[in-house]
This record gives C-alpha cells, sequence and structure tokens, in this order.
C-alpha cells in the first residue's frame, strides 16, 4: 500500500471548478476521494490500491457513503423537482432511499440487474418485474448507486419512460465509466466496493463478501 499525502484545499480547487457538496476523486498519486462540504471543511478517503497491475480498489466506508447520499440530494434539488424516486434494486436502493427521505419525496423500487436470480454473472442487465405505476405523469428521479457502461441505467430509464413519466433524470453515488448520468456525487475510475457490501453474514458472523476475494483482494 502506497503512502498518502492530503493536498492543501488550494491544490484541490485547481483541479477544477469545485461546488460545496460535490465529490470527485483524484487521478493522481494521492488517489482520494474529496469532499467540500457547504461549511467549506474537507473530508477524504483513500483510495486503496491492490497491485499496480490491477485495477485500483475504492472501499467506501459508511461516513463517506453518508456525505455521497446528503451531496448527491443537494446536488438533485438545486436543478430538478422529482415528484418521485425510484431505487434500482438492490443496491441502489439505499442511495435511492436516503436520497428520497431529503428531498421528502415518496420512494419505490425497481430491479434491474445482471445478477438477480442468476447462479453467475449476465453479459447484460435485464429488468425484473414491472416499472412502479406511481411513476405515470410525474417528474422521476431514478438513482442507483455505481454507473459505469451504464447498460442497468439505461433499460431503468426506457422501462419508466414506458410506464408514462413526464420527466426522468438519472443520479448515482458513484460513476465509474463512460455513462453520464445527470447527477453524480462521485467520480472515480477505480472499482468500488460499498460498504453493506464488503462483508456478508455467514453461520451468524460477519465474513469478507467471497464475491470480492479475487478481484478486490487487499
Amino acid at each position: 500500500m502506497r503512502s498518502h499525502k492530503v493536498l492543501p484545499l488550494q491544490s484541490v480547487s485547481n483541479r477544477g471548478s469545485f461546488d460545496p457538496g460535490r465529490l470527485v476523486a483524484c487521478r493522481d498519486s494521492e488517489r482520494h476521494a474529496w469532499l467540500v462540504r457547504p461549511s467549506g471543511s474537507v473530508m477524504s478517503q483513500n483510495i486503496n490500491v491492490s497491485s499496480p497491475k490491477k485495477r485500483e480498489v475504492f472501499h467506501v466506508e459508511w461516513p463517506l457513503f453518508g456525505e455521497l447520499s446528503r451531496a448527491l440530494a443537494l446536488k438533485v434539488s438545486r436543478e430538478f423537482d422529482p415528484e418521485l424516486v425510484i431505487g434500482v434494486a438492490t443496491a441502489g436502493v439505499v442511495p435511492g432511499a436516503v436520497v428520497a427521505a431529503m428531498l421528502d419525496r415518496p420512494f419505490r423500487s425497481m430491479i434491474v440487474s445482471r445478477r438477480y436470480r442468476a447462479t453467475h454473472m449476465r453479459e447484460t442487465p435485464a429488468v425484473f418485474g414491472e416499472a412502479p405505476a406511481e411513476a405515470r405523469g410525474v417528474r422521476v428521479l431514478i438513482v442507483d448507486e455505481t454507473c459505469d457502461s451504464g447498460d442497468t441505467m439505461r433499460l431503468a430509464v426506457a422501462a419508466i419512460v414506458n410506464a408514462g413519466a413526464t420527466d426522468v433524470r438519472t443520479a448515482v453515488s458513484i460513476r465509474t465509466g463512460s455513462y453520464e448520468p445527470d447527477f453524480a456525487a462521485l467520480e472515480t475510475p477505480a472499482s468500488v466496493v460499498l460498504p453493506w457490501d464488503r462483508e456478508v453474514i455467514m453461520r451468524g458472523e460477519l465474513v469478507p463478501n467471497p464475491k470480492y476475494a479475487e478481484p478486490y483482494a487487499e
């Protein structure tokens, strides 16, 4: 693991425009996720590097997840007034419910997944069940935890548009690839391990999630 140092705020702000509540992940040797709070204070978390030859791994801790949700809700509120928030199950339900609560809007979920009801991950995601009926005739915000290629989000958007929504916007906690959602709290090229996904309960004990044993080993 390489050492990390905290950059002064002036150095961070030189990387681009930096609004309060915006999160970014630096792509240089410091490998930090930075958050500038509305108060002006700075929160940072290291991005772990598993090997020089492997893609970086960003283990999101619970405190940062809370700040991500807060920042995402703030960004949405400044540009869009959804009448319904829909979380993409399963992981997108967590930030989706938090954002909906902070915006004081009703929340629903829909399943768009590569893993759901599958013994092996599918090459492409699929929609399971129907889109929430409450989407008809209203403005909808679709929330997921991450997006890379955008395949899952595009399917979710198509389903909600077909359900009769008047306006659909997309939001993610962390953008990791080429797809550009309408709102993102953080951007990073690293592989992301979320706090509720890093460990699972087996025989009454918390153990490392087996699905991350190889690709995300520290």
